[in-house]
Parts: structure tokens; sequence; C-alpha cells
């Protein structure tokens, strides 16, 4: 079975391109077809906050039929339909979102994040590398490189990336909670949990990295403090507790998942 894409990817691929970018493809429309396009965007962006992706792609896909052309309708029906795990018909449509726009960086980041849920690490980094090449100051470029770096075993090159996408973006919450996990799994441990308790002085409700400092916490000895904030953890996202949806869903670090399944297996 497909393996899931990491949570923060799918957040991201919630959204794609704003509803402005809806309106880049006028050419040979009418004002009819035009007011047509707008109230299915409106309709899908609508669905998708909802959750009901499915309805969201049916709309997308009646934009489609209106306008081929838009190259932000295929990034969004793609973004639908990921979000439904359906990942091969996602890459049809940022295929096409590629061809109609080779120097917009969006179509590249969200096909990336497609081909890691596949599994195609070499693949994603190389659409993040052009993503990279278009525009050099993209923090989720540089994250979601690290997530597919990752995946490859890559630590020291994902912890570069992960630290640049913070750099740019200091308040890219999740960027820095893969920082800490990437220097975890390298070894640093330390400097792993002191990450993650910076993180949490500034966003204390990061049900994330409370999770993750559980399980530092826990195998370093401090189980007090681990057991606090796991309380905390679970109490804002009880997924933690499925050991299978943090290591192929949210996709941590080998070390951190192990770490992980120890605190529980002893709770």
């Amino acid at each position: 079975m497909v393996k899931l894409i990491a949570v923060i990817l799918s957040i991201f691929l919630l959204f794609g391109w704003s509803t402005p970018a809806i309106a880049q493809s006028q050419a040979n429309l009418t004002p009819e077809q035009i007011q047509l396009r707008d109230e299915l965007g409106n309709k899908a962006f609508a669905a998708t906050d909802k959750g009901d992706f499915a309805t969201a792609e049916n709309y997308w896909t009646q934009m489609l039929e209106q306008d081929p052309t838009n190259a932000a309708v295929w990034s969004n029906r793609g973004n639908s339909r990921v979000s439904q795990n359906k990942l091969q018909e996602a890459l049809v449509d940022y295929n096409n979102a590629v061809k109609l726009a080779p120097n917009v960086t969006d179509p590249y980041l969200n096909r990336g994040t497609a081909l890691e849920g596949l599994g195609r690490w070499e693949e994603a980094i190389a659409d993040y590398n052009h993503l990279l090449e278009i525009d050099p100051n993209d923090a989720m470029g540089y994250n979601n490189r690290g997530n597919a770096e990752a995946g490859l075993g890559k630590w020291q090159e994902a912890i570069a990336d992960y630290k640049k996408s913070a750099d740019i973006a200091p308040n890219f919450a999740f960027a820095r909670a893969n920082y800490a996990l990437a220097l975890y799994e390298s070894g640093q441990k330390d400097e792993a949990i002191h990450q993650m308790k910076n993180i949490l002085r500034k966003y204390p409700k990061f049900a994330d990295v409370r999770a993750s400092i559980t399980a530092a916490l826990w195998e370093k000895g401090q189980q007090g403090e681990a057991e606090s904030n796991w309380v905390a953890a679970v109490g804002l996202d009880p997924r933690y507790r499925d050991i299978n949806w943090v290591k192929n869903v949210r996709r941590w670090s080998p070390s951190m998942v192990s770490a992980l399944e120890k605190f529980l297996k002893l709770q």
C-alpha cells in the first residue's frame, strides 16, 4: 500500500495556489464562462475547507472542462487528489500544471510531495531542486527537500535544509520540529531536546513536539517530565498513540519512532 505523505505536507497541499490564481487564464473565455469558473472555484475552496476533498475534486474537474489551460486549477485538483491518497492521479495533474506554468514554484512543490508519498525520493528532490532554482528563498522547498533526503537516510543534508528553511521563515514551526528530529537521528540528542524546548516556549500547544520530547526525555531517563509532556501531547492530538501513524504518516525519524515505541510499551 502506498504510504501517506507527512502531515505538514498534507496541510500545505490543502491550500495550494490562492483564489486569485484561478483567474490567471482568461483567454478565449466568455464573461459567462469566467463567472462560472470563479463560482466553481469558490465552491471548491469551500469544500476543501470542510475536508470534503472528493467534492472539491469534482468542482476542479468542472473548471477544467471550462478552462483546460489553467495551471492553477490542474495543481489544485492534484491537491484534492493527494488529500484522498490518489497519488498517481495527482501526478498527472501536476505534470499538466508544470507544462503550463514551468516557471511557477507551486506545481513542483506539490508534485514533489506526491512523489514523496510514493517513496520516489530522488524524483522529489529533483522537483525541489528546480523549485529552489526558481526561488532560492522558498522555505517550504527547503523543508520538503529535507523530508525527501530524510527518506533516503541522508540526515546531514536534511539537517542543513531544515535549518535553512527555519532561518528563512523563523515562524515555520514544522521546519524547526523536523530539524530537531533530524538532529536526534544523527545522534545529537541533547541539542535536539534543547531545540524542542525552545519550540515549546513559543508554541506550547504544538502536539508534534510535545510527543517527540516525551520520547526523547523518556529515553534519557527523565520519566516525570516525559509523562507530563505526554499528557499534553495526546490531549492536543491523540494520533500520537498510534505508532504506525507516527512512522508512516507523520514520518518521524527512525530513532525517534523507536524511542516513542519504547515509551508506549512501558507506559
